[in-house]
């Protein structure tokens, strides 16, 4: 949630920012006059705590000095108070959880750099990178050509190869939820490790830390990331237990450490963690959903940090590499997207988007989104360092990204690895990781 402070010290600066997002002038209004509620209700109820305990005072000096009467009568006097500080009380309590609940619906303040925008129409490509080519500018970027039989979208080739069975998947769980096979299992796998490898080896700077979190996660955890209430539609609940599967790793890692004081010299924390994920997809009707492209459940490697204000930015941009990175192994044609306000997730303050082309189906699709929360989430988590000046407590910023998310990239990579006689050949950066074996031919799912 955002810092009130910030709506009460600008509440200008803070208004023209949020309505770039879309937000109401009258929802942060509102806000405004219910933060100003609280406070005065807090005064009115610590005044009468105050009271209270002064009357509670004199009491004991009456008895003390055997002054019965004026005893009973001052007893008397704080036993009304006590009956009114009790509805003082409740109505602060209700106050602060009507500001709550407000703030909980009020989306990440952008950073300056953010462009201006109302929809993902208006995001800002900011550089390409192609395998021969390498770095590009949006103005100079030439899209490579590709031969006809990488023109195949992956569903079919994953039919033809017997590495992808939608059908049998659709029988035991419904639409959107993929089986992969022989192979195809084996590069899913391939994948995972390749990645966990990367983040966790410090030859390619500083380490992550690999974590296997809990699928399953409190209302609470999801809360904390901005997650609940306002994407409740898009998570699957065990309502029996109380329970969210998760939607990314970033859930359970942002939660690692709620409601701890870390120690300052212990940021950045760097996390990385390899989950299956799950979404509803629910606002997902008149979007194409063939295939891999929109699924229910996914696998995903994610790495996320907590960091110091200071150290945040330069972190995002080094997390922005690692996925980068990841792609140029893999020699995927992919460029950066800089998110727009209109398009920002609800509590990134920004996002940068790896988007990778997909020959088979002629798109740009989305593999990555590498965000910076600031400490909208650490305040949601109560996750908190101490400075190691000792000049005070203060909040976490808190960064993620996906690298990677492997539903698209699976596909994608059946499409470019496609050869003239329908086999499939992946990058030799694999290999280890497939057993040495990097070739799927027609009338075997194995891997040769």
């Amino acid at each position: 949630m955002i810092d009130i402070r910030l709506l009460r010290e600008n509440p200008d600066i803070v208004r023209v920012r949020l309505m770039r997002r879309g937000v109401e002038s009258s929802q942060i209004e509102e806000l405004r006059r219910v933060d100003e509620e609280f406070r005065q209700a807090v005064l009115i109820r610590d005044d009468a705590r105050a009271e209270l305990n002064r009357l509670s005072r004199e009491v004991q000096e009456a008895f003390k000095s055997k002054q019965a009467d004026r005893a009973a009568l001052l007893r008397s006097e704080a036993k009304s108070l006590g009956d009114r500080l009790s509805t003082l009380e409740a109505d602060a309590t209700s106050v602060e959880e009507h500001r709550k609940q407000l703030l909980l619906g009020i989306p990440n303040i952008p950073d300056d750099n953010v462009p201006v925008g109302e929809s993902d129409e208006d995001n800002v490509p900011i550089r390409y990178w192609t395998p021969l080519g390498g770095e590009a500018t949006p103005g100079d970027f030439v899209l490579p050509e590709y031969p006809d039989w990488c023109r195949v979208p992956h569903w079919e080739i994953g039919t033809q190869l017997d590495i992808l069975d939608l059908e049998r998947a659709a029988k035991m769980s419904g639409s959107m939820f993929p089986l992969f096979k022989g192979g195809g299992s084996r590069l899913l796998r391939a994948l995972t490790s390749f990645a966990l490898d990367r983040h966790t080896d410090d030859s390619n700077g500083e380490p992550f830390e690999e974590v296997r979190p809990p699928t399953f996660v409190r209302t609470e955890t999801l809360t904390a990331t901005g997650h609940l209430p306002k994407f409740a539609d898009e998570a699957y609940q065990i309502e029996r237990d109380s329970l969210w599967a998760i939607p990314t790793a970033e859930v359970p890692l942002t939660s690692m450490f709620r409601d701890e004081v870390l120690s300052e010299g212990d940021l950045p924390v760097r996390l990385t963690a390899a989950t299956a994920c799950f979404r509803r997809e629910a606002g997902s009707a008149g979007r194409d959903t063939r295939g891999l492209l929109r699924v229910h459940e996914f696998d995903k490697v994610e790495i996320l940090a907590y960091a110091t204000a200071e150290q945040a930015q330069s972190l995002h941009y080094e997390m922005l590499f690692r996925a980068e990175s990841l792609l140029r192994e893999l020699g995927l044609v992919y460029r950066v997207v800089d998110l727009c306000t209109g398009d920002l997730g609800a509590s990134s303050k920004r996002t940068f988007d790896l988007e990778v082309y997909s020959p088979g189906t002629d798109k740009w699709l989305e593999v990555s989104s590498v965000s910076w929360f600031g400490d909208y989430q650490a305040r949601r988590a109560n996750l908190r360092y101490r400075t190691l000046d000792g000049s005070g407590i203060n909040f976490c910023h808190t960064l993620n990204g996906s690298a990677l998310a492997w539903a698209r990239i699976w596909a994608i990579l059946v499409e470019v690895s496609r050869q003239s006689d329908g086999a499939v050949v992946f990058p030799e950066v694999l290999a280890p990781y497939l057993g040495g074996r990097r070739a799927i031919r027609m009338g075997s799912n194995r891997l040769v």
